[in-house]
């Protein structure tokens, strides 16, 4: 009978779980994906691709930007309105999370931009590779 209801329980907790986070869930399209097919307006979407060479324009307001999101495939115009992420530069890979206007324009609420493998936190520059293996070690004793 323990089991019968902690079977229960469990099932009634993913179910729930479930049914809470329903509206939260986040698709990903890559540039050639909402060109062939856009997403419902009201759909919040995550826009991945790299920001092209020449395109980041930030307004007269000062705090609303527009760039494309490209793929080698196809492009997309990006307008977000906020405090860009320092890592946010031309030629980077970004990941904008939003929805998709009527204009064809993605709207924007939050940028996530990515860094390229050579990435190197600032506690670690200027180290040489043996220095690095070594902080790395000690922090994992």
């Amino acid at each position: 009978v323990l089991l019968v209801i902690a079977l229960l329980a469990l099932v009634g907790a993913g179910l729930l779980a479930a049914w809470a986070l329903r509206n939260q869930a986040s698709y990903f399209y890559l540039p050639s994906e909402i060109v062939a097919e856009a997403p419902a307006a009201d759909q919040d979407v995550r826009l991945g691709g790299m920001v092209e060479a020449g395109s980041i324009v930030t307004q007269a307001d000062g705090v609303t930007v527009q760039f494309i999101v490209g793929d080698g495939n196809a492009r997309v115009p990006v307008r977000f309105t906020g405090i860009v992420p320092s890592l946010f530069v031309e030629n980077s890979g970004v990941v904008a999370e939003g929805t998709m206007g009527a204009d064809g324009t993605f709207v924007a609420t939050n940028l996530l931009a990515k860094h390229d493998e050579n990435y190197m936190p600032r506690e670690l520059e200027g180290m040489s590779a043996e220095q690095v293996r070594a902080q790395v070690e000690a922090t994992l004793e």
